[in-house]
């Protein structure tokens, strides 16, 4: 596995790899990796032919008073299991490359991006399709690979390679989860005992609607009626929302007669979790 810190260096790979022929993946991270980036990487080298990741701890899409200066970085260990999967280059930005001192640049997906987590977190996604798009250009992909369980993210980004023409082809894998049925999230390592049991809330929010549309229930005020009950027994919570909206426009609905997205988030604790499934796929 090669790894490229300058973006120069990372583009003239990814070309080089792609003169030749070559049909490039790529999957980007902001590290402190689990089996659910791992499953990306597996699903990128099932469809590639090389394979590119990236570790990139993203100042711009974490709030004033979120937790950009905790969040986990473990550089040597994410590198390691990566070399293990089979990635052929890794690139490992600085802050100061990606944003060059007096950047006043951004990306923003307009409507979508205040939905969902939008609302709470009012920086957060253009934080995220700035540094996707720059990542996109840097490394020029064919396939793009991203997990569902940041279904709003996903939608976002779809969006904005559709607006924006830009050649590179969107795969979505399936949530991994513990077995407990805990979506894996690199959040999860700050979860005390009790915070991680209360965690599990929002899986069971999710389970309980949808086996109330499972029954026939088709009316989305009512099984989100449903999801909210389990929420309020599980007093470690504090909910942000629990949502059934459009998976592309993000928009909510009000009857289930196509695929919908289920979502929820919350805090147990003072960490912030998202979950989601979708109902009628």
């Amino acid at each position: 596995m090669k790894i490229y810190p300058p973006i120069d260096e990372m583009r003239a790979a990814s070309r080089a790899a792609k003169l030749g022929g070559l049909r490039l993946g790529f999957v980007p991270t902001m590290g402190a990796l689990h089996a659910g980036h791992l499953s990306l990487v597996r699903a990128a080298k099932a469809q590639c032919d090389v394979v590119a990741a990236s570790i990139f701890v993203n100042p711009l899409q974490f709030g004033p008073n979120e937790d950009f200066a905790k969040y986990p970085r473990t550089f040597e260990r994410d590198r390691d299991l990566l070399e293990k999967e089979g990635v052929d280059f890794l690139f490992v930005p600085s802050a100061e490359e990606m944003y060059p001192a007096g950047s006043v640049t951004y990306v923003s997906v307009e409507g979508l991006s205040k939905r969902l987590c939008g609302r709470s977190r009012p920086a957060h996604f253009r934080g995220v399709t700035t540094v996707v798009a720059k990542l996109f250009h840097i490394v020029e992909p064919d396939m793009a690979f991203f997990g569902q369980k940041d279904a709003a993210q996903v939608a976002i980004i779809r969006r904005m390679v559709r607006d924006l023409s830009f050649p590179v082809e969107i795969i979505v894998c399936p949530i991994v989860r513990e077995p407990d049925g805990l979506a894996m999230s690199s959040r999860n390592a700050y979860l005390n005992q009790q915070e991680r049991k209360s965690a599990l809330g929002l899986y069971r929010s999710l389970t309980e609607v949808k086996r109330c549309f499972d029954q026939g229930e088709g009316r989305a005020a009512k099984l989100i009626e449903a999801g909210m009950r389990v929420l309020k027994e599980e007093t470690g919570l504090r909910l942000d929302y629990l949502e059934i909206v459009d998976p592309e426009t993000l928009e909510p609905v009000t009857e289930i007669n196509r695929v919908v997205l289920l979502a929820v988030a919350a805090f147990a604790g003072p960490t912030r979790l998202i979950d989601n499934l979708l109902l009628g796929a």
